[in-house]
């Protein structure tokens, strides 16, 4: 037995010996980690004329000249008496080339808490401690007590009082939520002051439980169809996704299969950041719907969106007996009734349209699932459809930033909610600047851009002047092809200029809010926008998502006219798309954009009072605590545990350097409630900061103790 040539990503070397093997009758095995990969390199090898082919059959005979791929893990070694040669991952790719496979988070807890865990703390920023009240957050303070030392948030309070707490009981604070001109009141020590406020808050939300639980007590009292386990279809279908999938994608996909298998009518929100592979979530959940006969409709709000996700679909269920049509302007008046009257009979499984899928004379035969795009694009009308629609069929929504109400009910527990909160790999956080129009900035970004072959989005809210703003470009910098684009053009003229741009035929394309959703162009990694402070802060976030898409840096500049004053709201909206720049903001900024816009229009005055007096943070679990007990569910006995042992148990400044870092760290730390998610945390903090020192080992282990006592 000898160690197998290492050919590290040497395609060449490795057929040219794969050639000689063959000649020589060799019996050659692979073995890859990943079950894609293997599929996808045994089809290669075989489209040369080498004699491979995959299994995951590990007892079949490879027979002489044969390569077999297999799935799994090994080093290669070659038995010369047998004439077998076994190659793994390592050998064939080489470490450094061969993709990382990511360890696989298991999240705990619902996804609500996980969304209200993003809210960023900054010193000066009011928040609610569940015990104490409201209080002005200070920072983290190392404190010595005897020969011990540990970090303790310390909060201002009432009358000039502080309230020093360990870092560890993290878990116990919440972002109080927006302030306006009219500041809170503090929170006096001391006093029954807040245990009477949350009393009084408590018994409000009782009453609004029962109201909110009532909406949707028909919807769970009505049983929907229930689906079998996966098939291999499934399963095959499933492999062939060319990507590793993220934790949270692979949790989103069980949450969709499971209530897709049980009797309930699914209402399911899928969360997650531009680009982070919600569009595959719905994909094997539609896969798994047609298989047994059932139809789907994916509604999109853009044509372009819709002829995108077509696309994909028809690519990614190539390989299976599946009909899938679109209904949008993007299509003859003839080819809309032919997918129409296909639907009526059957004929058609999966149809991907615009609102033109609500139509009146838009029927299905057996309609199964109901996937929406973007829900809040969709206009006051084709909400009351969709609504309609939701009471007897399973629903996905999908969405980057839901509305302040999606993201209210799924907060409170109405909604269910997955969220997809991991980043692609090599994703960077894109650059964004606010500045006035500047013509000199806009002739520098677009030159830069066009400097490394890239192109440029330039976004205009209003059709009118656009052919003159791309003009403008144009003579700022000559060497670019400018066009623009709108929603008005002819669906001919419109589809060849977005072709021409995706072949990298124009350079910067004018263009109003049409790209906001579903343009997905990896050498687009420039967005200039003009008036940023006239759109939404959702809206705002979509744009920029639509930059960004491969490893490069990519940059977004948000323009308001030269002496404008900016309104509150506005200059809110663009400090928080600035402040909002690393990855997987999305959640952050619906969250922000429900703190902004304010939840009374969904809570009415009296419960929008009790919402300012505890905060929105602390108002939703509550609120939540309520619904589970109107549902009938088990609410835990609230109570506080703390175990405080004689021990060095804290982060030190020279393992997490930065603040917001190390806060996101106590946060994670305090929510252990398992020796399992002791263990998934450690290996987290190694990837990012290195081996804990004792202090921070000391830490989770007081805090895996606190929740055994607190279990006791």
């Amino acid at each position: 037995m000898t160690t197998a040539s290492a050919y590290r990503g040497n395609e060449e070397l490795l057929k040219k010996d794969l050639t000689s093997f063959k000649k020589a009758k060799r019996r050659v095995i692979m073995v890859l980690e990943s079950r894609t990969r293997a599929r996808r390199l045994a089809d290669e090898l075989l489209a040369e004329d080498y004699n491979a082919f995959y299994t995951e059959d590990r007892k079949h005979e490879v027979k002489p000249s044969e390569i077999m791929l297999l799935s799994g893990f090994m080093s290669g070694f070659s038995y010369q008496e047998s004439g077998v040669i076994l190659l793994g991952e390592a050998d064939i790719f080489g470490a450094s080339n061969r993709p990382k496979r990511k360890k696989r988070r298991k999240y705990s807890g619902d996804a609500a808490n996980r969304v209200r865990a993003l809210s960023d703390l900054a010193v000066g920023d009011y928040v609610v401690h569940e015990n104490h009240g409201l209080g002005i957050y200070q920072g983290i303070e190392k404190i010595r007590v005897g020969k011990v030392e540990k970090d303790y948030i310390k909060i201002a309070y009432a009358k000039g009082s502080n309230l020093y707490i360990l870092a560890s009981q993290f878990d116990l604070i919440g972002k109080y939520g927006n302030v306006g001109d009219k500041k809170p009141k503090l929170s006096t020590l001391g006093t029954t002051e807040w245990t009477k406020t949350k009393s009084k808050v408590r018994g409000a939300v009782a009453a609004v439980a029962k109201d909110l639980v009532s909406l949707y007590a028909a919807r769970q009292q009505t049983k929907g169809y229930a689906y079998g386990k996966d098939t291999v279809w499934q399963q095959e279908f499933e492999e062939t996704f060319p990507y590793e999938e993220t934790a949270g994608q692979l949790s989103a996909i069980e949450d969709v299969k499971a209530d897709m298998m049980s009797e309930k009518i699914m209402d399911r929100l899928i969360c997650g950041d531009v680009g982070y592979g919600k569009t595959e979530v719905a994909i094997r959940a539609a896969f798994k719907a047609v298989q047994e006969g059932k139809q789907v409709v994916y509604l999109c709000p853009t044509t372009i969106l819709c002829s995108q996700h077509y696309n994909t679909f028809v690519q990614r269920m190539a390989a299976y007996p599946i009909n899938i049509g679109m209904l949008s302007r993007f299509r003859t008046t003839a080819q809309n009734k032919e997918t129409i009257a296909k639907l009526k009979s059957g004929e058609m499984d999966i149809v991907i349209g615009t609102h033109r899928a609500l139509s009146k004379d838009v029927g299905y035969k057996d309609l199964g699932l109901l996937i929406i795009d973007e829900e809040q694009r969709f206009g006051v009308t084709h909400k009351e459809k969709i609504k309609k629609m939701k009471t007897s069929v399973d629903v996905i929504s999908l969405s980057a930033t839901p509305i302040p109400r999606t993201l209210h009910m799924s907060l409170v527990g109405i909604r269910d909610m997955s969220l997809l909160d991991e980043a692609p790999m090599e994703r960077m956080p894109i650059q964004t600047f606010v500045f006035e129009q500047n013509d000199e900035m806009i002739r520098e970004a677009v030159s830069r851009e066009l400097a490394r072959d890239g192109q440029v989005y330039y976004v205009t809210n209003r059709i009118q002047g656009i052919e003159d703003k791309a003009a403008r470009i144009s003579t700022l910098v000559p060497q670019a092809r400018v066009a623009y684009a709108h929603g008005r053009m002819s669906k001919t003229l419109l589809e060849d200029i977005m072709a021409d741009f995706i072949n990298h035929e124009i350079d910067v394309l004018v263009a109003t809010t049409i790209i906001e959703i579903g343009l997905d162009i990896s050498n687009v990694n420039t967005i200039i926008i003009h008036d940023a402070d006239m759109l939404g802060l959702s809206q705002l976030y979509q744009l920029r998502g639509r930059v960004g898409r491969s490893n490069r840096r990519a940059y977004a500049f948000l323009m308001y006219r030269r002496d404008k004053l900016l309104r509150e709201v506005a200059e809110k909206r663009l400090a928080a798309i600035r402040e909002f720049s690393e990855l997987g903001s999305g959640f952050k900024i619906a969250m922000r954009d429900l703190e902004i816009r304010g939840a009374g229009t969904m809570l009415g005055e009296a419960q929008s009072g009790h919402m300012e007096s505890v905060g929105y943070d602390l108002y939703c679990k509550l609120l939540s605590e309520a619904v589970k007990k109107e549902k009938g569910e088990v609410v835990e006995e609230e109570f506080e545990t703390t175990v405080d042992l004689a021990v060095d148990a804290y982060i030190p400044a020279g393992y997490i350097t930065d603040e917001s870092q190390k806060l996101s760290a106590y946060r994670r730390i305090s929510g252990i409630r398992s020796k399992e998610e002791k263990e998934e945390l450690v290996e987290e903090l190694v990837d990012r900061y290195g081996d804990p020192p004792k202090a921070v080992m000391n830490l989770l282990f007081v805090m895996e103790a606190r929740e055994r006592a607190h279990r006791v």
